[in-house]
């Protein structure tokens, strides 16, 4: 099995800006965004995507980590922060597999009774188990069930993507 790269960390960093510059666009007349960073991965591309939107967006932003077992997704809870309620909440993930994690990652947020839910990824899996809409994403890449996707970070810094490559 071999690597390959399917970003690089000035494509990730250049489709994290454009994603910012959507939600941007899309809640324009919204007073404040809460982006909620699933963690690790996802939390740090947040943080990313809201240092891109504060460039653009003339709100308040928040990001708000959320803590799961992505292997066991049963339980999501949020750290303390703002209220969701009547809030645009951006939910925020590094790759979007089957949807199975997104899914659940939805009970918190729904809870606080917010406004509309969206769900951001740096990169999208085609074959989704589940039905969860990606609403912003940066890559979508077709794959087979047995390739793994990871998402590269180094402290807070998005370096990239790779994929695992079955060799014939």
């Amino acid at each position: 099995m071999a690597t390959e790269t399917i970003l690089t960390a000035t494509v990730a960093q250049r489709k994290l800006r454009r994603l910012a510059l959507e939600i941007a666009e899309d809640n324009a007349e919204a007073p404040e965004i809460i982006l909620v960073g699933i963690r690790e991965q996802g939390l740090i591309i947040a943080r990313t995507v809201a240092r891109y939107l504060g460039e653009v967006y003339q709100g308040l932003i928040h990001v708000m980590p959320m803590y799961m077992d992505k292997r066991n997704p049963i339980t999501a809870r949020l750290e303390e922060g703002p209220s969701l309620k009547n809030q645009v909440v951006v939910l925020v993930d590094d790759v979007a597999n089957s949807g199975r994690t997104l899914l659940h990652a939805l009970q918190p947020l729904i809870s606080g009774h917010p406004f509309k839910i969206k769900i951001l990824a740096l990169v999208e899996r085609t074959h989704k188990s589940f039905p969860v809409q990606i609403d912003y994403v940066g890559l979508s890449v077709s794959t087979t069930l047995n390739q793994h996707i990871t998402v590269e970070v180094d402290g807070m810094e998005v370096l990239g993507a790779t994929m695992d490559v079955v060799m014939a």
